[in-house]
């Protein structure tokens, strides 16, 4: 079905379309009717020790401002995540700032954090009861004197409407953002976080979304760094500014984050490395190329405890949550498990 209209959709101004295909969710114009897996206990996991019918989520930077998670929710997600939301409004970098590179399957995005601002998504979340798991995604506004204090309004904004609060510390599109990468940056804010999070007196699991791009001798001192804050997950990764060479589409070289199939082997890299520092003490939601149950699979097989996705659903539509899951329990089925989490980290598999 999609296939079929996908050229057409293509036509359209990439941001265009993701602004139509907010409004299509809005009205429920959209159902995943073809997803027959919904409930089905090979694919149950638990999410901050919250029951997730399947591991299989929403990224960030689809549902920006908390407009359509629940109707994200319908077409056979098991969590979603909604962001970045920075404490003021913003509008992001100038436009044209999405490019679809439809030979490679992937997106380059300068969108700098558009959003409508803390107090409007608030009071949306607020106002549109849940129907699963759903994390919010923080960081600074792009102009701010104080970016940890930020982090620390957006913590404070939503610990209590959230299932859990990502610190995005990794888009390429809020110039210098990456410094908190740093040892003596990431330190600080995290202990910051920790901090406020005791002042609250609110146990919100936090998550950490980390850059594809760090250094080799950044891994472990991260690793360690998050660990010693008591970090409950780790998100592997953001888009990616690393060469594009490779790349066949005549935008490669657009300025800004690279997602989608050609991320997904530096993607799935650091997610063998970090599951291998962190031994199942901290989560890991692996992130980049997911557009099948293979590509779920394989991320599963080298640490991933649940995935996310977003530039999947451009190129494989709607009902992508459906088809991962009925591919997903077709691999898992051969290899004679009761639960994919019975793969998790299990490299041998193949």
């Amino acid at each position: 079905m999609y296939s079929n209209i996908r050229s057409l959709i293509f036509k359209i101004d990439p941001e265009r379309a993701h602004f139509l295909a907010i409004q299509s969710l809005k009205l429920n114009l959209v159902s995943n009717i073809f997803d027959k897996n919904k409930n089905d206990p090979i694919l149950k996991t638990k999410l901050f020790n919250q029951d997730l019918d399947n591991p299989i989520g929403i990224a960030a930077g689809f549902d920006k401002n908390a407009e359509v998670y629940n109707p994200l929710f319908k077409l056979g997600f098991g969590f979603i995540e909604v962001g970045t939301v920075t404490p003021l409004k913003q509008y992001g970098n100038e436009k044209p700032r999405v490019f679809r590179l439809v030979e490679d399957q992937a997106l380059i995005n300068r969108l700098g954090f558009n959003n409508h601002g803390s107090d409007t998504i608030l009071k949306r979340i607020k106002s549109n009861k849940k129907l699963g798991v759903l994390g919010v995604n923080i960081g600074p506004n792009k102009d701010s004197n104080d970016r940890l204090n930020d982090y620390l309004i957006g913590l404070e904004k939503f610990c209590e409407v959230a299932d859990y609060i990502t610190i995005n510390i990794s888009s390429p599109n809020t110039e210098n953002l990456r410094n908190f990468h740093d040892k003596n940056k990431l330190k600080e804010l995290l202990k910051s976080i920790s901090e406020k999070k005791k002042q609250l007196k609110n146990e919100i699991p936090v998550a950490v979304k980390i850059s594809p791009d760090i250094k080799e001798n950044q891994i472990d001192l991260i690793s360690e760094i998050l660990l010693e804050n008591d970090i409950s997950a780790i998100i592997i990764s953001n888009t990616s500014e690393s060469s594009r060479e490779t790349l066949h589409n005549i935008q490669k070289h657009q300025k800004g984050g690279l997602s989608g199939k050609p991320i997904e082997k530096k993607s799935n890299l650091l997610i063998s490395k970090f599951y291998n520092l962190v031994k199942g003490k901290i989560k890991i939601i692996g992130v980049g190329g997911v557009d099948s149950g293979k590509a779920a699979y394989d991320k599963f097989l080298l640490g991933a405890d649940y995935v996310q996705l977003y530039t999947g659903m451009v190129f494989q539509g709607p009902n992508i949550a459906g088809i991962i899951k009925k591919d997903l329990k077709e691999l898992l089925i051969r290899d004679g498990v009761k639960n994919f989490t019975e793969i998790v980290g299990n490299k041998t598999i193949s």
